[in-house]
């Protein structure tokens, strides 16, 4: 019998459930007030009646108007390293997430050294200092004390907050709403009745759309979900992209750092392990979504368990893991660069692992999008 977290799930993912008509009315009546009370909100900082900060620099926002997955902190990193390319002095700040150092505060990274674990900095955070070059990352819920953390640090020219759409406490210059290809904007309801986290309305206040997710060569002239959005927002500039992984490969009985991952499996040897099975495990807001790709990268699963989004795991966990892999047949786990970055180098699994990392790659006109932040922070 489904529980209760995933009767909710079924609502909020369906565009219809006559099935559960009494659970989707109160769903929609809770969806109803949230939604007046976000609306309220957004009229409040619009109209400075709520305080919004401003930091002494240009202020970039990624982030999206549904729950779940869209790919923020891969845009994140991919903005990030093409302003640092660019010459631009950038730092990063994040929430910091069920870290240690959500509250107080602090820098995960200098730009070149990790000051922070996974547990203290939260995974995001601490994947991305562990990819960027030459850009510090810096957490803290408090995100202008973050920002003015940054600036006495680094002095940064441009600060991009990390899934900040709805942190209307902090002023931006650019805001940028990442939406599913597919899906968009959910079923359309807000939550918890679908997984929108404000009215449709709230996209006002982006300055550019990103669909992720794209079909490979897709342009969005041509997209319907595009099309749809234009019917939302006919002005706002949209571009799409989509999500290319990559794959590292940790040998049984190592134990590694995060930081050290460097040398990506070339394709020959990734086609050698596809030969053999391999159990997956993830711990996302879109489990399935990995699924997906570990599916249609050509790995042969032979089975999957699922842990909630942002998942701590246990020593337990890994080796309950290992034993349902081993008893599956499996030679070889697959996992998400995000899951490993909370497991790090606490155990040394006794079974390969193959991490599955993911970047932005933008589908035609990259070069476009880039020189469009790069005119607005000219501005």
């Amino acid at each position: 019998m489904p529980t209760l977290k995933q009767r909710i799930e079924e609502v909020m993912h369906s565009d219809n459930n006559d099935s559960q008509p009494l659970l989707t009315s109160l769903l929609h009546g809770v969806s109803v007030a949230y939604g007046a009370v976000q609306k309220i909100r957004a009229i409040g900082y619009r109209h400075n009646l709520l305080r919004s900060n401003t930091l002494p620099c240009k202020v970039i926002a990624i982030g999206n108007i549904t729950a779940g997955g869209t790919g923020k902190t891969p845009m994140t990193m991919y903005l990030a390293r093409e302003l640092h390319k660019s010459g631009k002095r950038v730092a990063v700040v994040s929430r910091g997430y069920k870290g240690a150092a959500e509250k107080s505060g602090g820098i995960v990274s200098d730009g070149h050294n990790l000051l922070m674990d996974a547990d203290r900095a939260g995974d995001e955070p601490f994947m991305m200092a562990g990819r960027l070059r030459g850009v510090p990352v810096v957490v803290g819920q408090n995100r202008y004390e973050a920002g003015m953390l940054a600036i006495r640090e680094f002095q940064p020219e441009v600060i991009l907050l990390d899934d900040a759409f709805q942190h209307l406490k902090l002023k931006r210059d650019i805001n940028i709403v990442l939406l599913d290809h597919d899906r968009p904007f959910g079923n359309t309801h807000i939550l918890p009745r679908g997984v929108l986290r404000e009215p449709l309305e709230a996209l006002s206040r982006a300055d550019v759309c990103i669909l992720t997710r794209s079909p490979r060569g897709e342009s969005p002239a041509v997209s319907g979900t595009s099309a749809e959005l234009k019917s939302v927002l006919p002005q706002i500039p949209v571009f799409a992209s989509y999500h290319d992984p990559y794959f590292y490969l940790i040998k049984s009985g190592q134990r590694i750092q995060y930081g050290d991952l460097t040398e990506f499996l070339q394709p020959a040897e990734l086609a050698e392990i596809q030969q053999s099975k391999v159990f997956g495990f993830s711990g996302i807001a879109r489990n399935d979504d990995f699924q997906r790709t570990a599916v249609n990268t050509g790995f042969n699963a032979a089975g999957y368990r699922e842990f909630s989004d942002h998942h701590r795991y246990s020593a337990k966990e890994l080796e309950d893991v290992e034993r349902t892999a081993q008893n599956a047949g499996a030679t070889c786990l697959i996992t998400t660069e995000k899951d490993f970055a909370r497991i790090g180098h606490q155990v040394r699994l006794s079974m390969d692992m193959i991490v599955v990392g993911i970047r932005i790659a933008f589908n035609q006109k990259g070069h476009e999008f880039t020189r469009f932040i790069q005119t607005k922070l000219n501005n």
